[in-house]
């Protein structure tokens, strides 16, 4: 099965602010991950091109990094999740930036059962939780984007 699933937020902030926070990314001072309420990212070798990591079940390698543009990742785990997901940042104006997260894969056989069951909706709420995280480095206001009921439900099956 093709699958494209993608999240973007626009922060009335310049890349470089972004950017120093995705440079956080998986350390113990990470400013991005919602690892409070998530499975902590790790890599074995810090983010840089070839570490291994990922978070929970989700395995995965970088592939591409570069810390004001993008970083991607290649799935390595489950079985049939064939592809990459990724976060770029774009320069919209002097003062903000959007950041996207993008899965671009194929699934096969159990992969495909495990996306469509659960995992698309915990990625949706986990990848919402962590531009929270994101924006909330900046504003007042904190904000928490609500979990909806399966995502709710899922989280407590799985403990």
């Amino acid at each position: 099965m093709k699958v494209i699933n993608i999240h973007k937020r626009v922060l009335n902030q310049p890349r470089s602010r972004i950017t120093e926070l995705l440079e956080t990314l998986a350390t113990d001072d990470d400013k991005i991950w919602p690892k409070e309420k998530w499975p902590t990212m790790k890599f074995q070798d810090g983010i840089k091109i070839g570490s291994k990591g990922g978070h929970g079940p989700i395995k995965y390698c970088i592939e591409r990094y570069n810390p004001s543009e993008i970083i991607e990742f290649r799935f390595l785990k489950p079985h049939g999740f064939n592809g990459i997901h990724k976060f770029e940042l774009t320069e919209l104006t002097k003062e903000k930036t959007e950041i996207k997260h993008t899965i671009d894969m194929h699934t096969r056989g159990k992969g495909t059962l495990l996306w469509i069951l659960g995992i698309k909706s915990l990625h949706n709420a986990l990848i919402e939780d962590g531009f929270d995280k994101l924006e909330n480095n900046f504003i007042e206001h904190q904000k928490s984007t609500k979990w909806n009921f399966w995502v709710r439900f899922l989280r407590k099956q799985l403990g």
